[in-house]
């Protein structure tokens, strides 16, 4: 994405040629500095390129608790339609099966530790 805004690429510095003036600069200098600044274009690249799959990475979790967030609305106004109609549902039967689960096995249970204490 960004690399369509970037002049200079890595390879480009590397290979600038320079003209020689007879008071110019010292080629030693300037091909240090210009590989220090080859070096941090592509540390820049890098982190550009992970930033950018990082963001693609969250915009598509984004996506997909956005669809989780819908299908629960949806699921929970199905839930209060029938329920403010008077029908027994699914969540209905499975709170009062988990409901009685909880008598008869609670009361197994604590009848099993006295039985244990004794």
């Amino acid at each position: 994405m960004y690399q369509n805004k970037i002049t200079l690429m890595p390879q480009d510095i590397l290979e600038k040629d320079f003209k020689i003036d007879t008071r110019g600069y010292r080629l030693k200098e300037v091909d240090q500095f210009l590989d220090v600044i080859i070096e941090d274009y592509e540390k820049f690249l890098e982190i550009i390129n992970n930033l950018e799959k990082e963001k693609a990475d969250l915009l598509a979790e984004i996506m997909n608790l956005k669809q989780e967030l819908r299908n629960s609305k949806l699921s929970v106004q199905v839930a209060s339609d029938s329920v403010s109609r008077g029908e027994v549902t699914n969540i209905d039967v499975m709170r009062r099966l988990s409901q009685l689960e909880k008598m008869v096995y609670g009361s197994k249970a604590d009848n099993d530790d006295d039985k244990d204490n004794k």
